[in-house]
């Protein structure tokens, strides 16, 4: 081999070694060929974790559970005088709404919220004024009966309402005292719930209590106008008398009927009140209705605006409320304009004939 072609054998060799050096120089990063002449930066796989989602707060309410999406259930009681003694359950009520009715006595509607209780009663017939109540509430309504006028009105409404008389299943009697059959009629939150599940019926709402909470304590005393009320006093006839007393201790108000204490047959506690609101309404007659006596059905005024007082810890303040249509929202302000907010705890609210006066003590 001659000088010439040894040379050109030796670059040629040397340009294939430099290539070489060069290729593991790039491929483990010692330099790079790109346009910054920087680095190649290393490339990590990153986790993402995902974000908890927020968890609720802890209600700040003890008288119900404030986060809680659940439907109410609106139940119709009976106050009749001789079925009084016949009641439990009502103390799981966190809203109770007292009307009056024929042969001067009252009826209530009590409505209860993610409560498990066995016994609830006795119930009894809906009248034509309460299912706007339990609309108010976006409430389950239940009655055992009706009244003419009330059969019109839930013919003619958007309400889910289970009825003792055509749904007999989430319905028992019991008659502890021997009363007569319409007195003896009871029903459970948790056949409620059953029934309510096998009708799918909307379980979950998003209306609020047309009742505002306050997370403090609600001090009329300290307030214009406050006047002392140790006693609550409202005679619906001269056969019918209930009365609030408060007791201090416990600061609540304690439900007596005609001079007895009202009280639970089965557990004994005496029912009670944290927070009473009594409604001024018109009391009239449904025209072109009478029952099998030729009575005309009582009825009471739903909408428009009215007076009344707001009750909590021994001391009222006078009140008004409104409700602009029959299946609104009723509103309780103070005199001043200023909306109420009522304390943690139980609430009756007692329409009550504006013809009469409450008497406050």
């Amino acid at each position: 081999m001659d000088l010439k072609s040894r040379n050109i054998i030796l670059a040629i060799c040397g340009v294939a070694i430099l290539g070489c050096v060069a290729y593991l120089l790039v491929d483990f990063g010692i330099i790079n060929f790109g346009d910054s002449g920087e680095e190649n930066p290393p490339v990590v796989n990153e986790t993402v974790t995902p974000e908890p989602d927020p968890q609720p707060q802890p209600s700040k309410l003890t008288i119900f559970d404030e986060n809680s999406n659940s439907r109410p259930y609106g139940i119709i009681i009976n106050n009749q005088p001789g079925a009084i003694k016949a009641q439990t359950g009502l103390n799981d009520a966190y809203l109770i709404y007292e009307f009056p009715i024929e042969g001067g006595m009252s009826r209530s509607m009590a409505l209860f919220k993610d409560k498990e209780t066995a016994q609830i009663g006795t119930v009894r017939s809906a009248r034509q004024y309460h299912p706007y109540f339990a609309i108010e509430n976006d409430a389950i309504f239940v009655h055992w009966g009706t009244n003419h006028p009330a059969a019109d009105v839930l013919g003619s409404v958007k309400i889910n309402h289970i009825d003792a008389n055509s749904n007999g299943g989430p319905f028992f009697r019991k008659n502890p005292f021997k009363l007569a059959t319409e007195h003896t009629g009871y029903t459970s939150l948790p056949k409620l719930k059953s029934f309510a599940e096998k009708k799918k019926w909307r379980l979950t709402t998003e209306v609020k209590p047309p009742i505002k909470y306050s997370y403090t304590n609600v001090d009329l005393s300290t307030m214009e106008g406050a006047k002392v009320a140790n006693t609550v006093e409202l005679k619906y006839s001269g056969s019918y008398k209930l009365k609030y007393t408060y007791n201090a201790s416990t600061g609540l108000y304690e439900r007596i009927y005609n001079g007895k204490d009202h009280k639970d047959y089965i557990t004994g506690e005496k029912f009670t009140a944290k927070n009473i609101i009594v409604a001024y309404v018109g009391i009239g007659s449904v025209k072109g209705y009478t029952d099998t006596a030729g009575t005309n059905y009582l009825d009471m005024t739903v909408t428009g605006s009215g007076k009344g007082w707001y009750i909590t810890n021994g001391y009222a303040r006078e009140i008004t409320w409104t409700k602009e249509s029959k299946t609104g929202q009723s509103v309780y302000k103070y005199t001043d304009g200023t909306e109420i907010n009522v304390n943690d705890g139980r609430t009756y609210i007692n329409f009550f004939n504006k013809s009469k006066t409450a008497s406050i003590k």
